[in-house]
């Protein structure tokens, strides 16, 4: 029987899969905006991807979740930052989601 993740992990899990639905929804009013646009749009689809990815590999409990986390809270603040850039609703919901995400993967990364 698969054994089940830790509060902590499973917080974590929610988070990374909100980021990656604010990010994509993100990428989606990004795309055609402009050229000044386009860090942010490369950003976001490299954290949803990221996030989505990390969610997986923490649902199947892998020995290299913290590994994961840290590398996943690092790309999600720098996300936030790009977005925070930007006077436009969907980025800042994505820069809030990837904020909440940072936040919940630095608590799994740092988990003994």
């Amino acid at each position: 029987m698969a054994q089940q993740q830790p509060q902590p992990q499973q917080d974590c899990i929610q988070a990374c899969l909100d980021c990656t639905i604010a990010c994509e929804t993100c990428v989606n009013c990004c795309i055609g905006a402009g050229p000044e646009l386009a860090d942010c749009l490369r950003l976001c689809i490299e954290c949803g991807d990221l996030c989505q990815l990390t969610g997986r590999v923490m649902a199947r409990n892998s020995a290299n979740t913290q590994r994961w986390a840290e590398f996943c809270a690092a790309i999600c603040e720098a996300c936030a930052a790009e977005c925070d850039k930007h006077d436009m609703e969907e980025c800042r919901r994505c820069a809030e989601a990837c904020r909440r995400c940072a936040e919940k993967c630095r608590r799994v990364a740092q988990a003994a």
